[in-house]
C-alpha cells in the first residue's frame, strides 16, 4: 500500500486538489475532518483543551469556539505548540489505521494533511504531493476568502512553513496559480504517475 500525503500551506488550492483526486477515483482521508471529530463535544480533546484554554473556547452550544481559539493560538508559538500536542497524535493514529484498512487493491490512499511537515510527519510517507502558488497570491487569496486585514493574513502564513520550502521536499508540485485547467491536467498527471502501479 502507497502512502501518499497531500499537503501545501493556507489557500494554496489544496482542497480543490483533493476533489480531483477523489474524482479521479482515488480513496482519501482528510485530517482537518479527523481533527473535528477529536475534539468534539464529549471527547478526551475538547476537555483537555478547555482544562488549558479556559471555558471561553466553548460556544454557547458546547462545541470548540475555533474563532476563540484561533485568537489565542496563532499569536503565540507555545500555545499553538500546546494545542497541537492535544489533537495531532489521536488524528495521526486514525490516520494509520484507516491506511491499514484500505482495500489492497486501492495500491494507494491519499492522506490531505495541512501541517505534514510542521509536525515532522512527512517522513511517514511515500509520496508527498504539494499544493503550491506564489506566497503573495497566498495573501490574496486568505483575505478575500476570510476576510482578514493583510497583516492578519500574513501572520496566518507566518505560522506555517513557507511554501518554498515545502515545495523543495515535496515528491511532486501542482501549481495552482495557473488556471484551473493548468491545475486540473497537473492533478491528472500526478494521479497517473502515483497510481500507475495499480
Amino acid at each position: 500500500m502507497l502512502r501518499v500525503t497531500l499537503t501545501g500551506g493556507i489557500a494554496t488550492g489544496k482542497s480543490y486538489c483533493l476533489q480531483r483526486f477523489v474524482e479521479l477515483g482515488a480513496a482519501t482521508i482528510d485530517a482537518d475532518a479527523l481533527a473535528r471529530e477529536v475534539v468534539m463535544p464529549g471527547t478526551p480533546g475538547l476537555r483537555a483543551i478547555v482544562e488549558r484554554f479556559g471555558e471561553g473556547v466553548v460556544a454557547p452550544d458546547g462545541t470548540l469556539d475555533r474563532p476563540a481559539l484561533g485568537r489565542i493560538v496563532f499569536g503565540d508559538t507555545r500555545a499553538r505548540a500546546t494545542l497541537e500536542a492535544i489533537i495531532h497524535p489521536e488524528v495521526y493514529r486514525r490516520i494509520r489505521e484507516w491506511f491499514a484498512n484500505l482495500s489492497p487493491s486501492s495500491g494507494a490512499g491519499i492522506a490531505d494533511i495541512p501541517l505534514v511537515f510542521e509536525t515532522g510527519h512527512y517522513h511517514d510517507f511515500d509520496v508527498v504531493i504539494v499544493a503550491a502558488c506564489d506566497p503573495e497570491e497566498q495573501v490574496r487569496r486568505v483575505m478575500a476568502r476570510d476576510g482578514l486585514p493583510e497583516s492578519d493574513a500574513r501572520a496566518r502564513l507566518a505560522a506555517q512553513w513557507p511554501i518554498a520550502e515545502k515545495v523543495a521536499r515535496a515528491t511532486h508540485v501542482i501549481w495552482t496559480d495557473r488556471g484551473f485547467a493548468e491545475t486540473d491536467r497537473q492533478v491528472a498527471d500526478v494521479y497517473a504517475r502515483v497510481f500507475a502501479h495499480r
